[in-house]
């Protein structure tokens, strides 16, 4: 009897495979994009900060530079380098490795009526996606509260309103006031961003003032989206920090603090930097394991720190003091 002809769908160009490792190539391949896109698209903070990746060691320094002073040259005096500007430096450490699992029963998988493997990739990617965006919430937040490593530089800002949750009018005044203060500490204009929860996001679109076109507003109230405000580019997100946050082994950064009061951050993208060691990759168990458990487990990992840079560039928007 003839053999029939299979279609390798794990194997490119529908090869004849000679080891497991190559019969499953693509599945492999498609599963790590589907985290990977999963991470992306549920992550807000990442690409709006600092980010730097070293291919070794336990951590990253970030240089901060003073400013200097220009000064009329009295003619004929020797020009001897007349500023003496101030230098610090900030080290981010790299966390303990991050890791998200699942284990897929063989038999289970074949009794399922959908994609398992593709359910199981979206969420391994979302859930490392809400925790690196926490830890660089949280990050921004306690930077907003920090003093500037530079000490005669300002350090960041808290701006209260008791109705900021609420009212959309209170919510602008704060973005325009946090603009006012950007410009105030000379913060370039480029690349500033706020975060809010949905329901304040949904506030500034009920907002005739911040949609309105009639004093360049921009926004759609059909779409339910508000982008801009005061030049800050604006987003919504549910890991603002929140609550009364303990460390917990295995982070190396400094990310606790008690948020209880907090409702959104602006800030410009100088303001708090990433280190990554190992950037988001996935693992796939090979043959033996899965002949031993009859099932294949499916590790995302990375491993990174995230830490504030520049204070003065950081803002925590609250409704009262800090609890």
């Amino acid at each position: 009897m003839t053999n029939a002809v299979i279609s390798n769908l794990g194997v490119p160009n529908a090869t004849a495979p000679s080891n497991y490792e190559e019969a499953n190539a693509l599945f492999m391949q498609e599963f790590t994009g589907e985290v990977i896109a999963a991470f992306d698209e549920m992550n807000v903070f990442m690409e709006k900060h600092m980010v730097r990746t070293i291919s070794s060691g336990k951590s990253a320094s970030f240089a901060h530079l003073g400013k200097a002073n220009a000064r009329y040259h009295v003619s004929g005096t020797p020009v001897l380098g007349n500023n003496k500007i101030k230098a610090n430096e900030t080290v981010i450490k790299i966390d303990d490795k991050l890791i998200a699992d699942v284990f897929i029963d063989e038999l289970e998988e074949a009794k399922n009526h959908y994609d398992v493997r593709s359910e199981y990739s979206k969420q391994l990617g979302a859930s490392l996606s809400r925790e690196a965006d926490q830890r660089i919430a949280r990050v921004l937040a306690l930077t907003a509260r920090s003093a500037n490593p530079i000490d005669d530089l300002p350090g960041g800002a808290r701006l209260e309103n008791a109705n900021v949750n609420t009212d959309a009018d209170a919510l602008t005044e704060v973005l325009f006031n946090a603009a006012t203060r950007f410009d105030e500490v000379d913060a370039w204009e480029g690349e500033r961003y706020g975060a809010f929860r949905p329901a304040q996001h949904y506030l500034l679109v009920q907002s005739k003032d911040a949609i309105n076109s009639d004093w360049n507003g921009v926004g759609s109230f059909a779409e339910g989206s508000v982008p801009r405000v005061a030049g800050i580019e604006l987003v919504k997100s549910n890991n603002i920090p929140t609550g009364n946050v303990a460390a917990v082994a295995g982070d190396n950064n400094a990310y606790n603090g008690d948020f209880r009061t907090t409702s959104g951050l602006v800030w410009q993208k100088q303001a708090a930097g990433t280190v990554k060691l190992m950037d988001l990759m996935m693992q796939k168990t090979g043959a033996d394991f899965e002949a031993m458990y009859q099932g294949t487990m499916m590790v995302a990992k990375y491993a990174m720190g995230h830490g504030g840079l520049n204070p003065a560039l950081a803002i925590e928007v609250a409704t009262g003091p800090v609890a």
